[in-house]
């Protein structure tokens, strides 16, 4: 018995097929968002204990001016843990989460300018952006976000490292909304609003070049790609 690859009958069921997926995949669609939101949660949930003990090692035996910080001594990262517990309880090792999640806002302005400069500079006839105008978007595109957004992470080194004194009235596990509000406004009144953008230099330093670079990379790769392939890119937004 043949079998036509062509027929009506095939053509009908494939429609049917791809109809039923699209409509399927559009129903359940938020479901697959939330899924990969609770993702990135749990990737958070489940590093934030290991950032944590990272800051402290990582500042422990620094000198600093401020009086209200007290200093650590860990002989380890086993030590960390059980000393930052016994001293402080099992929910100071999620210090910082909450800082942490709203971060998630930093990749999103990156993209965002990024893809609304390309845009600009390919206004016009279709082209290709050189290898420097790739660069130098990447590069702006990455340091707006990073400044935008380090007020934030400030914060979450502060609520991370975890021996910087608050007022009384303040909880040890510092997770809510209001907290960083509070922690802002405590740190703005002492050292005003540039202590809210202490290290901004070395960080724009470290994620700008590392951002500009990724990005040049990548339109690169795709260039590639799609000389390899023999196709052409006829969108003038992408």
């Amino acid at each position: 018995m043949s079998f036509e690859v062509f027929s009506y009958e095939s053509l009908v069921h494939a429609v049917s097929g791809a109809a039923g997926s699209v409509t399927a995949m559009t129903v359940f669609f938020p479901l697959d968002t939330a899924r990969l939101r609770l993702q990135g949660v749990v990737n958070v949930l489940v590093t934030t204990p290991l950032w944590v003990v990272n800051t402290r090692l990582k500042l422990q035996g620094s000198k600093f001016r401020n009086s209200d910080i007290r200093t650590t001594n860990y002989s380890g990262i086993l030590d960390a843990f059980v000393q930052i517990i016994r001293d402080e309880g099992v929910g100071a090792l999620w210090n910082g989460t909450f800082p942490s999640l709203l971060l998630v806002l930093n990749p999103a302005i990156q993209f965002m300018i990024y893809e609304g400069l390309k845009r600009q500079l390919r206004r016009g006839p279709p082209r290709e952006l050189s290898s420097a105008e790739v660069f130098i978007i990447g590069a702006v595109a990455k340091a707006v976000a990073t400044s935008v957004t380090y007020p934030l992470q400030t914060i979450q080194s502060i609520l991370r490292f975890g021996q910087h004194n608050l007022p009384r009235d303040e909880p040890k596990i510092m997770s809510s909304l209001r907290t960083i509000k509070n922690l802002l406004l405590h740190r703005i009144r002492k050292y005003g609003m540039l202590g809210l953008f202490k290290g901004l230099e070395a960080k724009l330093l470290q994620t700008v070049l590392t951002a500009a670079l990724m990005f040049l990379l990548y339109e690169k790769i795709v260039s590639c790609t799609f000389t390899v392939m023999g196709l052409r890119k006829h969108s003038k937004g992408h």
